[in-house]
């Protein structure tokens, strides 16, 4: 039972679903101002959906995990799930996520989350096959989640507020994946799959993925100023901002070797702090 679960846990990326529904109740609670029934419902079917879109992630890469040493310890590429009972997982968990969804929340909610699958493993997913860019359309798997909890609470999608913060997430998926291609884009050539380290070299990538990491910086200077209202937040997440500003111009400006793990957790919890602030933000606003 315990080897079925972690198989699941697996598929399903836990650790990545976690922070797509928690943003989900971001926009959730930007909107209402308050943490009720409804918020935890929608929470949990985002969460389910996103398992959802990993678990059929999975199923789609099978053959290719199993050429990169990153990913051939998988449960697909090992064998310890067939692909028809991962395919059959997958519907499960969208089924579930679909119903709590649908009974719970309005029909746009339902709507967007279903977008959101669409863009992962639709158009992200296979474009990741042909074209070394299909980071930028599968940036919207960022973007999408905070709009469904804002949705769901019966905000309109037009709103400056959740237009920022959506922006804020599409934006920073990009210098996430940049940072990604840095630890283990080499292992790409062994799955003959495209990759920018075939276009660019890894100084290239480097600036590159600074550059990005300065646009994403940017959009959470909008969110910070014109989203936040709490001092205390504000100073908090500006700290943070400077601090991962700072950190990062000397790792690859001057450091000899740039580290990239740490610049990429650091990254990281940037998102996770954002989310986590909003949150705050908005409830004790009330």
């Amino acid at each position: 039972m315990r080897q079925q679960l972690k198989i699941i846990y697996e598929l399903g990326k836990v650790r990545i679903s976690i922070p797509i529904a928690l943003s989900a109740l971001t926009g959730y609670v930007l909107f209402t101002k308050s943490v009720d029934t409804q918020a935890w419902l929608l929470t949990i079917g985002v969460f389910f959906m996103a398992c959802s879109s990993s678990v059929l992630n999975h199923w789609q890469e099978r053959d290719i995990d199993a050429k990169m040493p990153r990913t051939k310890n998988r449960p697909l590429p090992t064998g310890k799930i067939s692909p028809k009972n991962a395919f059959l997982l997958a519907l499960v968990f969208a089924l579930v996520g679909t119903l709590i969804l649908a009974i719970s929340n309005p029909p746009m909610a339902l709507l967007i989350s279903w977008l959101t699958l669409f863009f992962y493993n639709v158009v992200y997913t296979p474009l990741k096959k042909v074209s070394a860019f299909a980071v930028i359309p599968g940036s919207m798997v960022g973007a999408l989640p905070p709009m469904i909890g804002w949705a769901g609470a019966g905000g309109s999608l037009t709103s400056e507020v959740i237009l920022l913060v959506a922006t804020f997430f599409f934006i920073g998926q990009i210098p996430h994946f940049w940072l990604l291609l840095l630890m283990f884009g080499e292992q790409y050539k062994l799955a003959n799959m495209p990759s920018l380290n075939q276009l660019f070299t890894d100084a290239q990538i480097k600036r590159v993925t600074y550059t990005w990491v300065l646009t994403t910086l940017a959009s959470a200077f909008l969110v910070i100023f014109f989203v936040i209202g709490n001092k205390i937040i504000m100073f908090f997440l500006l700290f943070y901002i400077f601090y991962l500003l700072s950190s990062l111009t000397l790792a690859v400006f001057a450091q000899q070797e740039f580290k990239v793990r740490p610049s990429f957790y650091k990254l990281n919890f940037l998102y996770l702090f954002m989310m986590i602030f909003l949150i705050v933000d908005s409830l004790v606003r009330t």
